[in-house]
């Protein structure tokens, strides 16, 4: 079953799919995948739209911009490859380049992408990252107490 990729260029739709929670990890990438709003994808007429979408991200943890843009490149050149056969048609993918992407052989990189993309529909969404603060939860003072020292009436 071939199916036509596109890109995913919006903030919004990697935010999306990142809060699915659905992810697999391999040594050279990172692989998030949610279907998409509206579409049925395990339905035979979700053929109908047999469109998967991929965006590619990398952080600057991974270093300086040529390099990021280096691991950037090769992780589109293995989309390239497998993305048609593979995905899912209605799904949203992203990929996410990791340190060790830039000295993985291409084949292994290969691997770790057909490995991701036979996992992530199965995958269990995984939990919240607990080092991130809940923006505007939690974070209130109590009523009533005004100052660090003010014990209350």
């Amino acid at each position: 079953m071939t199916v036509s990729v596109e890109r995913l260029k919006k903030r919004a739709e990697f935010l999306r799919v990142a809060g699915t929670r659905r992810k697999w990890v391999t040594q050279g990438l990172i692989l998030q995948g949610a279907p998409r709003p509206g579409i049925k994808p395990d339905t035979e007429y979700a053929g109908e739209d047999r469109l998967a979408r991929v965006g590619f991200t990398v952080t600057k943890k991974v270093g300086k911009a040529v390099v990021r843009n280096r691991v950037r490149r090769r992780l589109r050149a293995v989309a390239e490859q497998l993305m048609s056969e593979h995905a899912l048609p209605g799904w949203d993918y992203v990929v996410i380049g990791r340190a060790q992407t830039i000295d993985r052989p291409f084949d292994k990189l290969i691997d770790d992408m057909r490995f991701a993309l036979r996992r992530v529909p199965d995958a269990k969404p995984s939990a919240p990252d607990a080092r991130r603060p809940n923006k505007g939860r939690g974070n209130r003072k109590p009523a009533g107490s005004t100052k660090a020292g003010d014990q209350g009436r």
